[in-house]
């Protein structure tokens, strides 16, 4: 059960990651123009008109991405309180919760800045989210103990940033690669294994990703596009991610506890 303490604990710890991070930028800018640009760049960084001169270059598409910072912290929130009952470790939950969190807050950074070290901050997240899926859903396939999960975790991460830095203009391809491997894995090999799971909340992930992904592409394309206006496609699909994140966690959450497992583990 979500309380309104618990909301009201989130959205205030938002405000001061918002405040955080605001800080950071008057502290770096408002020149942006000084730092290598974001790859981004050479092509079309979606469809809002960066404000040249201003603090964020990007409001629509950086305010937005707060929606991450919030659910996150919201997981986070849930998972360490006394009311946890479910069979999904908690420290699992609340980790899954600081990656939403860094997908909101370097997806900031990108669209405040459209620099490179933004960019790389951006796709960190995605990558920290993405891959904490796909070890999820292998580490209960094949029963890996927690430091093994880890283990995997961290080799993983480390391999995708390694590329990032290398290669930055494969950077999506292999967030998708790794995000599908994740869902494929997750339905047909770890599902099973979670008793009590609530598919539905899984599924209603994916659709959501699938819908957001589809104005991210009609953003991107131009298809529908007002540069000018902070009605932005690409802040839809940030909004959109962070719900599906948010029921890929009660999906999680809904694992019933085992008879020999506590609240705690």
């Amino acid at each position: 059960m979500i309380t309104r303490r618990d909301i009201a604990t989130a959205l205030g710890l938002t405000i001061l990651s918002a405040l955080a991070i605001t800080a950071l930028l008057f502290g770096l800018g408002p020149d942006w123009s000084s730092y290598l640009p974001a790859t981004c760049t050479a092509t079309r960084c979606f469809c809002e008109l960066p404000r040249t001169g201003a603090l964020v270059l990007q409001p629509a598409n950086s305010w937005s991405s707060y929606g991450y910072a919030f659910v996150g912290l919201l997981m986070i929130v849930l998972s360490r309180g006394a009311g946890w009952r479910s069979g999904f470790p908690r420290n699992a939950a609340a980790f899954f919760g600081v990656t939403a969190v860094f997908v909101g807050l370097g997806s900031v950074l990108l669209h405040a800045t459209l620099s490179l070290w933004g960019q790389f901050f951006d796709v960190t997240g995605m990558y920290f989210t993405s891959g904490f899926m796909l070890v999820s859903a292998l580490a209960r396939w094949r029963d890996l103990g927690e430091r093994q999960a880890v283990t995997v975790y961290v080799v993983l991460v480390t391999v995708l940033l390694a590329l990032l830095y290398a290669v930055p203009e494969v950077r999506r391809w292999l967030f998708a690669v790794v995000l599908i491997a994740a869902l494929v894995i997750e339905l047909w090999l770890a599902r099973p294994k979670r008793p009590g799971i609530v598919v539905r909340y899984y599924l209603t992930g994916i659709v959501l990703k699938a819908v957001a992904f589809t104005i991210w592409n009609l953003d991107q394309r131009g298809v529908i596009c007002a540069p000018d206006s902070l009605l932005q496609g690409h802040a839809a699909w940030h909004l959109l991610g962070a719900t599906s994140l948010w029921f890929t966690f009660l999906y999680y959450r809904s694992e019933r506890l085992r008879p020999d497992a506590s609240p705690g583990q």
